[in-house]
């Protein structure tokens, strides 16, 4: 057997704004946050994505980073809607290629790719009791 991803962290200034960014980005929701930072899930089988309260500034290019693909709309709609919702353009020295690259709102950057791609399956798109709000503590039983 093999491991699995389980969570994905990402150091970040403001991971409040962060978790926002990447909840409306991505469709996921809030599952936990304390003092170190905020955790968002989507569909059980992906990962959870970890936001890392860090006072370092991020001083290059993001090492590791998403390659979003839209599921419902062009390439082009899709950096709109991201734009939109708070992500800016970045410049990391590409040239004349076929995805687009933004950075969310703690300057990390990511890909918009061109190739469009199923949406994760319905049940994890809604709020629910495990939906924990901001300043508040978690929602969960085990919580």
């Amino acid at each position: 057997m093999a491991s699995r991803i389980g969570e994905m962290v990402i150091d970040c200034t403001d991971p409040e704004a962060a978790a926002a960014f990447w909840c409306a980005a991505l469709g996921y929701r809030v599952t936990d946050r304390d003092h170190t930072g905020v955790a968002i899930a989507g569909h059980s089988t992906a990962p959870t994505i970890l936001l890392i309260r860090t006072e370092d500034a991020k001083r290059s290019k993001t090492p590791i980073h998403f390659d979003l693909c839209p599921t419902d709309r062009t390439q082009a709609e899709e950096v709109e809607r991201l734009l939109a919702l708070g992500a800016s353009r970045a410049d990391i020295g590409q040239r004349d290629v076929k995805w687009v690259v933004l950075a969310d709102p703690c300057g990390n950057e990511f890909c918009v790719m061109p190739k469009t791609i199923p949406a994760e399956p319905e049940p994890f798109h809604h709020v629910d009791e495990t939906t924990v709000p901001a300043g508040g503590e978690s929602a969960t039983a085990d919580g």
